[in-house]
């Protein structure tokens, strides 16, 4: 079905793709809208959410009355894939690339996106082409920043009574057991949890240098001899889920997952997220357009819309994001800004891949 919708949609191209994003950087960001207007659509693969942002661009079809189609896509792989496996073709499906911004260190980006896009936007001295560690050299912006944390039932625990330090938790859960919650697959809350866990067991910090064969005993060790006291959960939503009913205070949760899920009505208002001093990671998403996307001004355009300071402060209040402009209002987070610096990145010292998929192996499934 993804297919038929883009093909369909790239017939009605007006510029071939390759020919048009070539000429974008010879324009004057007026001549760029002019041609956005006349190219008319854009087509965006996001793979999440994509429900609740096919109401939220009609800000930008009303603007600019450029039609803005988000196919469903199962997930980011399958973009991606779908871009690179077209990339030879004149004009491709795709306008519009969302992805994790770790991905700028896995692909080379020139290979199959138009350059210099951040220096073309009129925003561009707020905006940033680095996101999860990745220099993405201009061919990608980043448009949505997320962070992991924990979430508690503010009905239940206080503030003032949350675990900061590792040490601080521990003596929570011998207090409190069973009112611990966080996943291990489907969905990468309870990986950060566990990652940051074994960071501060081992004395890691942002500042250490890189581990190659890290000895994991005393983490498998920590997580072994706490069983009884916390409950492993089977994905992120089974922990939203969980909390939101009063079975647990205190889970591993995205700060944007809980913020939409309370903007939705999904879950109560008393579900709040911290960001303890152990540390949390954080991370963020950019978007791209392909070489040959056949309407790249469009695309260009609904980018720089995307990442302007009022739609980010709009994608701050509806869904939680952290805004990636940093003109803009970020007051309706759910993390304040003193905490944010406790956050760390997924592939810093004691990278996930090193920790995770081994305490999973050794403590979880052993």
């Amino acid at each position: 079905m993804l297919r038929k919708i883009l093909l369909g949609i790239a017939a009605s191209a007006t510029l071939t793709g390759a020919a048009a994003a070539a000429d974008l950087s010879a324009m004057s960001w007026d001549q760029i809208v002019a041609q956005a207007k006349q190219e008319g659509q854009v087509t965006w693969l996001q793979w999440y959410f994509e429900d609740r942002f096919r109401p939220f661009v009609k800000t930008f079809e009303d603007k600019y009355g450029i039609k803005v189609t988000l196919p469903d896509v199962d997930n980011a792989d399958t973009s991606l894939n779908k871009v690179m496996a077209e990339k030879d073709r004149n004009s491709g499906d795709v306008d519009v690339l969302s992805m994790g911004g770790a991905k700028g260190s896995a692909i080379d980006p020139a290979q199959f996106f138009v350059p210099s896009i951040l220096s073309m936007m009129p925003e561009k001295d707020a905006l940033t082409d680095h996101a999860e560690g990745a220099d993405w050299k201009g061919y990608a912006v980043k448009f949505w920043g997320n962070q992991t944390g924990m979430a508690y039932d503010s009905s239940r625990v206080t503030f003032a009574d949350l675990p900061q330090t590792l040490p601080e938790l521990d003596a929570w859960i011998k207090a409190n057991p069973g009112q611990l919650g966080f996943n291990f697959e489907n969905g990468g809350a309870g990986p950060s949890f566990i990652q940051n866990v074994a960071r501060n067991i081992l004395g890691i910090t942002k500042d250490s240098k890189p581990v190659e064969n890290p000895d994991l005993t005393e983490v498998f060790k920590w997580f072994r001899d706490r069983q009884d006291q916390y409950v492993l959960t089977t994905s992120n939503n089974d922990s939203y889920a969980r909390i939101n009913s009063g079975e647990f205070e205190l889970v591993a949760a995205w700060e944007d997952g809980i913020a939409g899920l309370i903007k939705s009505g999904e879950m109560s208002s008393n579900i709040k997220v911290y960001l303890p001093k152990w540390g949390m990671n954080g991370g963020g998403n950019v978007v791209a357009i392909p070489s040959n996307a056949p309407h790249p001004a469009a695309a260009l355009l609904f980018i720089s819309w995307l990442t302007s300071a009022e739609t980010q402060t709009e994608l701050n209040k509806n869904f939680g994001s952290a805004p990636a402009n940093t003109n803009a209002d970020d007051s309706y987070a759910l993390i304040p800004n003193s905490q944010r610096a406790y956050a760390t990145v997924w592939k810093g010292p004691l990278s996930d891949d090193q920790v995770v998929p081994a305490v999973i192996d050794n403590v979880f499934k052993n």
